[in-house]
């Protein structure tokens, strides 16, 4: 199995891994950007992987549901399975309310080139329209970021510490990377802790969030900063509460790491995987 992104050797080792292809094995490139990687091939089709896709018996993608798939197939891909990210329920679980952490919306996550101005529109806009509420920015980079005075900075937030940082606010908050949302059916690890967390979760609108939580009863969504603002004034605890409780019941049942690796161990058994989510 070849990895994309291993950052040295790449070509040599997709070639070499195909290369390996004897009858009785089974050859695989597990794809963690396939976004990235489908906009390298569009944009260069001299690229040498292009040709290399349809020689593996199947690509596993970090997400990307049926955009992806059918991207990859176009591309002659033998078979495209989506194996998203989940819920280590022994890691991300509810915790006790941490006083640091205390506000009304909270966001964690890096700053990167493809997120800023996502996290302007969901995170900073609604901040700076609601002076009254705390909002609470937690991820390497934002220190000199400008900001409304009521949006609270920690840096880098410890791995222990990311339970309580979802469970303290009221609600915290989803923003994807632009190439994600592209494609949609690309959740975040952040969705799945938060609700691992009972934590109340608002969203950036993408396809495909439907086959992991349901809309307006496990998470709310927002298509823009206005549409933030407005679900944290109309948020009561009592709902939030029910709403982190529901989410945390579907991802236990249906979103663990457990279910992911039971997919991966049918498609490596040779059985079909065509329609699953997870």
């Amino acid at each position: 199995m070849k990895a994309s992104g291993v950052g040295v050797f790449d070509r040599e080792l997709e070639l070499a891994v195909a290369n390996l292809k004897r009858p009785g094995n089974l050859v695989a490139f597990w794809d963690v950007d396939a976004p990235a990687t489908l906009d390298r091939v569009h944009l260069n089709p001299a690229d040498p992987f292009a040709g290399l896709i349809p020689r593996y018996d199947v690509v596993f993608t970090y997400g990307g549901g049926p955009p992806v798939i059918s991207a990859y197939e176009a591309l002659g891909a033998r078979e495209c399975v989506p194996v998203y990210n989940g819920l280590d329920p022994e890691t991300h679980r509810p915790s006790e309310h941490d006083a640091r952490f205390a506000g009304d919306l909270g966001f964690l996550g890096n700053r990167l080139p493809d997120r800023e101005s996502r996290v302007e529109e969901f995170f900073l806009r609604p901040a700076a329209r609601l002076p009254r509420m705390q909002f609470l920015l937690g991820g390497a980079g934002w220190g000199d970021k400008p900001r409304s005075s009521n949006v609270r900075y920690f840096d880098h937030v410890y791995t222990r510490d990311h339970n309580a940082f979802n469970c303290t606010p009221l609600a915290v908050l989803n923003i994807s990377r632009e190439s994600m949302a592209r494609y949609g059916y690309s959740p975040a690890t952040r969705v799945f802790e938060a609700a691992g967390a009972g934590a109340c979760l608002i969203t950036d609108a993408w396809e495909g969030l439907e086959q992991f939580l349901t809309p307006d009863v496990e998470i709310l969504v927002a298509r823009d900063g206005e549409e933030v603002a407005g679900h944290l004034k109309g948020l009561t605890p009592a709902r939030a509460q029910a709403m982190g409780q529901a989410a945390l019941r579907r991802v236990l049942a249906e979103h663990t790491y457990a279910d992911r690796a039971e997919l991966v161990e049918r498609v490596l058994e040779g059985r079909s995987a065509v329609g699953a989510v997870s």
